[in-house]
C-alpha cells in the first residue's frame, strides 16, 4: 500500500486519520477534532474524548494530520462521494 501524501490524499482511505475542522459554515463545527472512525458519502464520523461526532463533508474544510506529521487542508466538498468511488476517480490538480 502506498503512503498517504498531500498529493494523493483524496484517493486514499481516510479512516484512522486525525482531523480537525478548520472552517465550517456552521460555527459550532469549527475546531472539532478527533480520529475518523467512519465515512459515508456525505459525512465523516469522528471520535473525540469518547464521543462520536458526525460532520457533514460539504460544509467544512478539514485539516488532516498524516502519518508522517504533515498537515493537509482539504475542502470537504472535494470529499463528497462514496469512499469506494472516490478512490477510483481521477483527481485534477488542486
Amino acid at each position: 500500500m502506498t503512503q498517504i501524501t498531500p498529493q494523493n490524499i483524496l484517493r486514499h482511505e481516510l479512516i484512522g486519520l486525525n482531523v480537525k475542522v478548520a472552517r465550517a459554515s456552521h460555527p459550532s463545527l469549527k475546531g472539532l477534532h478527533g480520529r475518523i472512525v467512519d465515512e459515508t458519502k456525505n459525512m465523516l464520523t469522528l471520535v473525540s474524548k469518547g464521543r462520536r461526532i458526525l460532520i457533514p463533508k460539504s460544509v467544512a474544510t478539514f485539516r488532516f494530520k498524516l502519518e508522517d506529521g504533515t498537515i493537509v487542508e482539504v475542502d470537504g466538498a472535494r470529499l463528497v462521494a462514496r469512499p469506494e468511488n472516490r478512490l477510483k476517480t481521477k483527481v485534477r490538480r488542486w
